[in-house]
């Protein structure tokens, strides 16, 4: 994900303009802007507060949530602040404004791990951080099964994918291997399983079709932690 500037004071776009070919920086500054005080803000209105990262990592919390979180989900999601990338210090900023002016103001800030440099979570009274074990959220995606329902692959289609997923993918109990998988690049639009399904992967729809028991721990943590902050 690519970071927007430094002002957390970027102007809105006409959501036209956003929707018919914004460059993902452009994206990502507008979502940004948005979140940090701009009409969809919650500062003033909101007491729960969900950072994430960028709009794909909200699409996919929203599949989740479905099956997870049906009822307190969709409010949590469409209130939600996109940090425009890894910037925890942005939910800091955002937090403690949003705190100063309202009270009982919580909030919880879910990070990609990408890498093996632990982000030493400052301590913020109302505002948690959950950071997953793997790489990025897109690693828990790589369910086959789910991969396959969700592309309902032509009898054509499903051969390549099927062996392009068992090429790629570690063992089920090789826990280290998925820990250090690059998933945004094996589910990307020019990765593997795009070019063996011959098209985009949904990475949405594969979170919406993937079933209870076939989600990760780690999953299953988060939304213990959505639950609650949606009180």
């Amino acid at each position: 994900m690519r970071n927007p500037s430094s002002s957390c004071s970027v102007p809105q776009r006409n959501s036209r303009n956003r929707n018919a070919g914004d460059s993902p920086r452009r994206a990502a500054d507008a979502n940004a802007g948005r979140g940090f005080g701009g009409r969809g803000s919650s500062l003033g209105t909101g007491r729960r507060i969900l950072y994430v990262e960028g709009p794909g990592d909200r699409g996919i919390l929203r599949a989740w949530c479905y099956r997870l979180l049906p009822t307190q989900g969709p409010a949590l999601l469409r209130n939600s602040v996109i940090l425009g990338g890894r910037r925890p210090e942005r939910a800091i900023d955002h937090f403690a404004r949003a705190a100063s002016e309202a009270q009982g103001v919580r909030g919880l800030c879910v990070l990609d791990r990408d890498d093996e440099h632990a982000w030493p979570a400052p301590s913020i009274p109302g505002l948690e951080f959950f950071t997953w074990g793997r790489r990025h959220i897109e690693s828990y995606l790589l369910v086959p099964a789910a991969v396959m329902r969700a592309t309902g692959s032509a009898a054509t289609d499903a051969p390549r994918l099927e062996r392009a997923l068992r090429d790629h993918l570690p063992s089920e109990s090789n826990a280290g291997a998925l820990r250090q998988l690059d998933a945004k690049r094996l589910l990307g639009p020019n990765g593997p399983l795009a070019r063996a399904l011959g098209r985009p992967l949904p990475l949405a729809q594969i979170a919406r079709v993937t079933r209870e028991e076939e989600l990760h721990p780690d999953v299953l943590d988060l939304f213990v932690r959505l639950r609650a902050l949606a009180g």
